[in-house]
């Protein structure tokens, strides 16, 4: 069964680029093209895509308002696409409800994959986006006066499931959780799909965002 995605750009050319490199893929099918915000939330309401790439600058509607109610009102999956990686749109973005943010420098290769990651229900940021987003968390934890306690935020999830939102803000795949906890992936899975349940969160990205808002994990820290 094909993914199907909705490509979303104001610039032609950079659009139909991003559309002919998918098409190309046996499993993915691209249903849909906008040039805008409110074009791309109509392209979605009409043809359920699985995943919608979306670039944050565009006219009418930018691409965070879009993300808002695309996540807000379906199941499909965002991956925001722009040439800024500044701090605020990556934050702004994932609080949005997006899965994956990439520069527009992306490979083709790792556009394909980011497509497939994500609409199989993971997420995935590029890798300077993910040291950038780290770095601006703990900058607005430590601008707060009274930052709020793990515990208090924590304290629904067992013992085993707060282990593994550590080990998933550290950077680590299912497989290496379950290497790590001596438990089946099966087994992660769960732990993981209980931990955005008790916690209300979206996706994996925003349990890392969690982890570290939290003080659960701090940068540096061993796993």
């Amino acid at each position: 069964m094909s993914i199907r995605v909705v490509v979303a750009d104001d610039q032609e050319l950079v659009r139909s680029g991003f559309s002919m490199i998918l098409e190309a893929q046996q499993d993915i099918e691209v249903v849909a093209e906008a040039g805008d915000g409110v074009e791309a939330v109509a392209a979605v309401r009409l043809h359920t895509p699985d995943v919608l790439l979306l670039d944050i600058r565009m006219p009418r509607m930018d691409g965070l308002e879009a993300a808002r109610l695309v996540c807000a009102e379906s199941g499909c999956k965002v991956v925001m696409l722009t040439t800024f990686d500044l701090d605020e749109y990556v934050y702004e973005a994932l609080y949005a409800g997006a899965s994956g943010f990439l520069l527009k420098d992306v490979r083709r290769d790792d556009l394909v994959h980011a497509v497939r990651v994500v609409a199989a229900g993971d997420s995935l940021l590029a890798p300077s986006v993910t040291r950038r987003l780290v770095a601006d968390i703990i900058r607005r934890r430590r601008a707060e006066s009274a930052p709020e306690p793990a515990p208090a935020r924590l304290d629904v999830l067992t013992a085993r499931e707060e282990e593994t939102l550590r080990l998933l803000a550290r950077g680590l795949s299912n497989a290496e959780i379950a290497t790590t906890l001596f438990v089946s992936e099966h087994t992660v899975k769960t732990h993981v799909s209980n931990v955005l349940s008790k916690l209300g969160l979206r996706d994996r990205v925003q349990a890392v965002i969690c982890a570290y808002e939290t003080g659960l994990v701090t940068p540096g820290s061993a796993p």
